[in-house]
C-alpha cells in the first residue's frame, strides 16, 4: 500500500543516505507528516557515524536564546561578542557533529531568520561549525494546519525533501526488532489503512484511524503514538481493559482503541514462548490467520538460541504463508537476530526445501 502519491518523497533511510553524503555541505529540511519518525533522523545518523548529535528545538526558543552578548578585550579595547546557545552545537567546533534543528517551520519568525547564517554559511556570530559536521532541520507539511510556515527567502538557502510516512510492512519490521507488542503488530498488518496520510484521503470519514485537518480528532494514530499504545499494551497484565481502553483512546483515538482491544483478544489462542520451547510438536497452533501473524512476529522478536531449534519445529506445523513471512523477517537486512537464524542447521534445511518461495527474487 502506498503511502504518498508523489513518487519523489523519500523513505527515512535514503534521507539518511542523503544527509550522509552531503549533509556536511548543504542544509537540508525535512518535511512529512506528524509522528512518522523525521526526529529519529539524527538517532539513525549518529548510530552510523558514532557521532554526537545536537538537538535545538526552535519552538521554544526566541530571539534572546540564541546568543548573549559578553564583554570582550582586544588590545585594550572593548567589544561585544555574542556567545551562542550551546542547543546550535559551536561547541563542537573542534569534531564533527550531527545537529538537528527541530520544528523549524513552527519557530518564532525572528528565530527563523536568526537561523537563516547557520542554515546557509554554518555560522553564528564569530562561530563556525565543524566542516564535517551534518546539519539538517525538520518540520511538519504546511497542509496539516499547525502553524509550520518556511518563507520563501528561507527556503532558497536550503533544500527541502518531503519523507514519507513508513509503509506498514516497514513499520512492522521497525517493530520486530524494537519490541513493539506483538498482538500490536499483528492489528496493523490487518490494518494498513491506518498508515495512510491525509493527503491520500479526501474525506476524514474515510478513515477514522489518521489525523486529518478537517476532523476534530484529538488522538489518531501515527507511527509516533503507536509506539506508545505498544507500551500501554505491555501492561494489560497489571490493569483492567476499562484502563487500557481509556489509555489507547488518548493515544491513538477511539476507533483504532477499540478495534485494538478486540483484536488482542486474539492472544488467548497463542501458544506461549516456553510451550513452544518445550513441546514444538504439540504445543497449540492457532486458529486464526490474525493469531498466527501475531506467533510468527513475536517469535522474530523475542528470538535466541534456546528458541531457534524448537521454533523451527514448531513453525512447520504453521502454513506456508506464515512460514513464508517468518523467512522475509529473516531476510530483512535490518533483523536483529538475521545472523543467528540463518547459520541455524533447521533453518537452512528448511530453506533448502522451499528454496521454490523465494524463486521470484532471482529473477
Amino acid at each position: 500500500m502506498a503511502n504518498n502519491t508523489n513518487m519523489y518523497d523519500l523513505t527515512m533511510d535514503e534521507i539518511v543516505a542523503m544527509l550522509l553524503a552531503g549533509g556536511h555541505e548543504v542544509s537540508t529540511l525535512v518535511e512529512g507528516d506528524m509522528g512518522s519518525g523525521k526526529s529519529s533522523i539524527m538517532r539513525e545518523l549518529m548510530r552510523l557515524t558514532s557521532r554526537r548529535g545536537v538537538y535545538f528545538d526552535a519552538t521554544t526558543k526566541d530571539l534572546g536564546d540564541m546568543a548573549i552578548p559578553m564583554i570582550a578585550e582586544m588590545e585594550g579595547k572593548n567589544f561585544v561578542r555574542f556567545a551562542p546557545n550551546e542547543e546550535l552545537g559551536m561547541h563542537l567546533q573542534d569534531e564533527p557533529s550531527i545537529v538537528m534543528i527541530d520544528e523549524y517551520g513552527k519557530a518564532n519568525p525572528a528565530v527563523k531568520n536568526a537561523l537563516l547564517r547557520l542554515l546557509q554559511e554554518r555560522e553564528v556570530g564569530s562561530y563556525k561549525l565543524h566542516p564535517e559536521t551534518i546539519l539538517f532541520a525538520t518540520t511538519n507539511l504546511g497542509a496539516e494546519g499547525v502553524g509550520d510556515i518556511v518563507p520563501p527567502h528561507g527556503r532558497n538557502r536550503i533544500t527541502i525533501v518531503r519523507m514519507r510516512k513508513p509503509t506498514y510492512m516497514e513499520w512492522i519490521e521497525w517493530g520486530i526488532n524494537s519490541g513493539i507488542d506483538h498482538s500490536l503488530l499483528g492489528w496493523v498488518k490487518d490494518n494498513p489503512q491506518c498508515f495512510a496520510s491525509f493527503t491520500e484521503v479526501k474525506n476524514p470519514d474515510d478513515n477514522e484511524y489518521i489525523y486529518h485537518p478537517k476532523s476534530q480528532r484529538t488522538s489518531f494514530v501515527t507511527p509516533r503514538s503507536l509506539e506508545k499504545a505498544s507500551n500501554w499494551l505491555k501492561k494489560r497484565d497489571r490493569l483492567n481493559d476499562k484502563t487500557i481502553t481509556a489509555a489507547l483512546i488518548g493515544t491513538v483515538g477511539a476507533r483504532a482503541a477499540m478495534d485494538i482491544m478486540a483484536f488482542t483478544k486474539l492472544a488467548d489462542q497463542l501458544p506461549t514462548l516456553d510451550q513452544i520451547k518445550t513441546t514444538p510438536d504439540t504445543a497449540p497452533v492457532p486458529t486464526s490467520a490474525a493469531a498466527v501473524c501475531m506467533v510468527v512476529f513475536r517469535s522474530l522478536g523475542a528470538m535466541s538460541k534456546e528458541l531457534i531449534d524448537p521454533w523451527m519445529d514448531y513453525m512447520q506445523r504453521l502454513d506456508k504463508e506464515a512460514q513464508g513471512m517468518f523467512a522475509n523477517g529473516v531476510r530483512s537486512s535490518k533483523y536483529q537476530h538475521q545472523g543467528m537464524v540463518l547459520t541455524n542447521k533447521k533453518f537452512t534445511q528448511w530453506a533448502m526445501s522451499n528454496n521454490y518461495m523465494f524463486a521470484a527474487d532471482k529473477k
